[in-house]
């Protein structure tokens, strides 16, 4: 059972994809969810109370986006879940508010007749009215209200934000009240359906104490998919008050009804959607052949979708944006991650200024300043990545975009909407997880979980950007490009055309039963509400500097401790012991230097030394975090005196058994590498277990990804070395 509010007040806002339900939620809440332009935003509960000048509590309940109560994915299935709940009386709401696209009534409404269904007061929020052109062709309010049986009509715009308090208005009236007014009668032009049901909503009706109503259109909907069956078997159904034998049962007189409905020349699959857009046009039959009139924005959005939808010119515009993005992220950030570089610098010289030598300063310095440092100064590169992506978001193009790809996708065992979460995963593997859930088919759904990790999240950038800026030399190719920035687009091309192969051979090994869809809405092209963008940045670099910056902070304290102790003790009187401290660095005998040393055999192929060994454990904690290793370790290895820079001390680090340089361009693309697929992220693994309810495929992840780095790694430093022979 899913528990909401027990004993509390509370209201649920339900609607369809792209309706405006969670800016109407961070309206009536004063939360801050994120608000982007294409469907399956909310792929998770939303709880909050609502503000208004009245002293009861009332809490709000955000759920995922649905077409119906019917699940076909993840997120509906939340829903169809919570809606089980309240059938059988579990936690029922005070009022339910059916949020729908003013634009687009006729589809929207679909859903709301479900929601009557329930006898909860329903309350329909008429958003996107600043939209339509002409009104005049809207129902009026008051035959709404009346043929639905509806608490209230609300006529209003979340993105201007008028109607709101009068939205307040009736949530308070709706709960006072209480007394849910009745529709038409759904099945009235199609008695012979009723019929047919007869048996398995008596069933219904008898075993569960349905409503007459209720019983039919249950009943309806389990002849419709096999999925509203499903909700009544455990764990779906919640607490077990459905045990076997019922189950079997309805399966039993699904079978009969279905078999009925066939031999009457109907389509059981589409009986529910043809009954219920019947009553609907019965219903709205004063907008009969009229259109909805909306503002220009709507034809523009048209115009522009024969050019970014383009079967040829759309994935190059797409794959164009991308380069864009991309060489902007190198370039714009260098100035603001120059000034961060020169404050820490700052920050650490004056702190050894004004301190005294020992432990608590070198830890400060080496380990806090020199650990955390390192990494803020590629928040600017971050920020600008999620810059981008919101923008894209909002705007409605990346919509567009699961479009675009959705036959190349499946192609490939993935599905259109996988375009999705991948393009999450830019910015971080577990929104991207998260968002699969909007993926019906559970093989792709799987499929995509499986291949997300390998898209280049924000924390790899970080270290493309230290080596790319060490070791790659600014130069321009064909007189347009910069060498740097180019790295940069292969880096994020290798992990992303990898996950498509990766994908294609997974879906020959996961094997499922049936067969998923694609059906997306392609919503209207907006302008980006730049307050919401501008939220969404400081969000993820809030999130990456608190807890991120935790864990950096942590590890650093605790590296500091290995690279730092145990302290080397010198008898002065022994002349052997004090040459060997001129030759050999402390820091190869504390804790850290042990361990580096001891996986440095099985590295050394890749190019790697013994602290990169140490940044590779260090780093499964987040990938980022081999940054502030190294920065750690250079620093405890320097001489106290000044906080070096990372990318200075990395390329004058000399090999003592060669004489060489330990970094080199080689070494540079080999790390990358091995960070394009490598399997460091312990966040990732944990959301991967509890999205597939299993350690087997986080398992399978972790092998596979670190296999794949390896190797991957191996062939870059080997094959560069024995070209560099020639």
């Amino acid at each position: 059972m899913i528990t909401n509010f027990p004993n509390e007040k509370y209201i649920a806002l339900i609607g369809n994809p792209n309706c405006g339900k969670t800016a109407i939620f961070n309206h009536l809440t004063g939360l801050d969810q994120k608000v982007s332009n294409y469907p399956g935003i909310t792929v998770e509960k939303k709880t909050g109370k609502l503000k208004s000048d009245s002293d009861d509590v009332i809490n709000v309940l955000d759920l995922p986006g649905t077409y119906s109560i019917t699940p076909e994915s993840i997120d509906e299935r939340v829903v169809a879940e919570q809606f089980m709940d309240w059938i059988h009386g579990i936690n029922r709401p005070s009022a339910i508010i059916s949020v729908v696209d003013a634009t687009n009534l006729s589809r929207n409404l679909y859903l709301t007749t479900q929601l009557l269904d329930l006898g909860i007061p329903v309350i329909l929020a008429l958003n996107m009215m600043d939209r339509v052109k002409d009104k005049s062709v809207l129902p009026e309010f008051s035959d709404l209200k009346e043929k639905f049986g509806l608490a209230a009509v609300v006529p209003m715009s979340a993105l201007e934000g008028w109607g709101l308090n009068e939205l307040k208005n009736a949530i308070q009236t709706s709960i006072t009240i209480r007394n849910p007014r009745k529709s038409r009668m759904l099945f009235s032009s199609h008695l012979e359906v009723h019929e047919l049901l007869n048996p398995l909503s008596e069933y219904l009706q008898q075993q569960f104490d349905y409503t007459p109503r209720l019983a039919r259109v249950q009943a309806l909907r389990l002849i419709t998919r096999q999925s509203a069956v499903d909700l009544y078997r455990p764990p779906h159904s919640g607490e077990h008050y459905f045990d076997t034998e019922i189950v079997s049962i309805i399966e039993e007189l699904r079978e009969a009804a279905v078999q009925a409905i066939e031999k009457a020349g109907l389509n059981h699959r589409t009986l529910e959607a043809t009954i219920r857009y019947t009553w609907l046009d019965n219903l709205l039959q004063q907008s009969e052949n009229k259109e909805v009139e909306v503002l220009r924005k709507i034809t523009r959005s048209e115009k522009l979708d024969k050019i970014l939808t383009h079967p040829i010119f759309g994935p190059i515009i797409f794959i164009s944006l991308l380069v864009f993005i991309f060489q902007s992220i190198f370039s714009w950030s260098t100035y603001p991650m120059d000034w961060i570089d020169a404050g820490i610098g700052l920050i650490g010289n004056s702190i050894l200024d004004i301190m005294s030598a020992g432990i608590l300063r070198d830890l400060i310095v080496e380990g806090i300043i020199g650990g955390v440092g390192a990494i803020l100064i590629f928040l600017p590169q971050i920020l600008i990545l999620v810059f981008f992506m919101t923008l894209l978001e909002d705007s409605g193009y990346m919509s567009r975009v699961a479009f675009i790809f959705d036959k190349f996708m499946t192609k490939v065992g993935l599905h259109g909407r996988s375009v999705l979460p991948l393009m999450s995963g830019y910015a971080c593997a577990i929104p991207g997880v998260m968002a699969t859930r909007t993926i019906d088919g559970w093989k792709e759904r799987l499929t995509t979980i499986m291949v997300l990790p390998l898209m280049s999240c924000s924390a790899r950038l970080p270290i493309y950007a230290l080596m790319i800026g060490a070791f790659i030399p600014a130069r321009k190719v064909f007189g347009l490009f910069n060498l740097q920035g180019l790295t940069f687009i292969f880096m994020y091309f290798l992990g992303t055309f990898t996950a498509l192969v990766i994908a294609k051979i997974l879906s020959k090994f996961i094997k499922t039963k049936g067969h998923s869809s694609f059906v997306m809405e392609l919503p209207p092209y907006r302008v980006p509400l730049m307050r919401s963008v501008f939220h969404q940045v400081y969000s993820r670099g809030k999130l990456f500097l608190f807890n991120a910056g935790k864990i950096i902070m942590a590890i650093s304290v605790v590296l500091w401790f290995l690279a730092s102790f145990p302290k080397v003790t010198v008898d002065s009187t022994n002349i052997s012991n004090l040459e060997q401290i001129e030759i050999v660095n402390p820091i190869h005998n504390s804790y850290a230097g042990k361990i580096g040393h001891t996986i440095e055999p099985i590295i050394a192929p890749l190019g790697f030394d013994w602290k990169i060994g140490v940044g590779l454990i260090t780093s499964f904690a987040a990938r980022e975090v081999v940054i502030s290793t190294l920065a750690t370790l250079y620093n405890v290895e320097g001489d106290g005196e000044n906080v070096v820079s990372l990318s200075e001390s990395m390329k004058n680090d000399i090999n003592p058994k060669t004489g060489l340089p330990v970094y080199s361009t080689l070494v540079a693309l080999s790390l990358m590498v091995f960070y394009v697929f490598a399997a460091q992220c312990m966040a990732t693994f944990a959301i991967v277990r509890y999205e597939t309810n299993s350690w087997k495929w986080p398992l399978i992840m972790i092998t596979y990804m670190t296999s794949l780095a390896y190797i991957a790694s191996f062939l870059v430093y080997q094959g560069g070395s024995l070209i560099g022979k020639f």
